[in-house]
């Protein structure tokens, strides 16, 4: 499953850019990818998984903004069409799991 965050927030103060940077730093470092400028996601195994990510995120919403969680199987987000450009990916970006001995 995969964790989709969406997020509008303001940046017109220097308390609000504050805030801006604070959220991103906290959804990179716990290890979503940037997949737009305010869209993020992560790789969850389950739905246990899903309800930690999403109270997690609910711990560390800035005070002002707009923030979406969405929800998706691995099967809805492979059907993502992407019209123009390509996609980026710095991490592995999968769930496949393989054991070398």
């Amino acid at each position: 499953m995969r964790v989709l965050v969406f997020f509008d927030l303001p940046v017109i103060t220097s308390e609000n850019r504050r805030a801006y940077s604070k959220f991103r730093k906290f959804l990179l470092k716990n290890g979503f990818m940037m997949l737009q400028e305010s869209v993020y996601c992560k790789l969850a195994l389950n739905g246990t998984a899903v309800n930690a990510i999403v109270d997690n995120v609910h711990k560390n919403k800035p005070e002002e903004g707009l923030i979406q969680l969405l929800t998706v199987t691995e099967k809805q987000y492979a059907k993502m069409d992407i019209i123009i450009g390509e996609v980026k990916s710095e991490v592995l970006d999968s769930d496949e799991r393989l054991v070398v001995l």
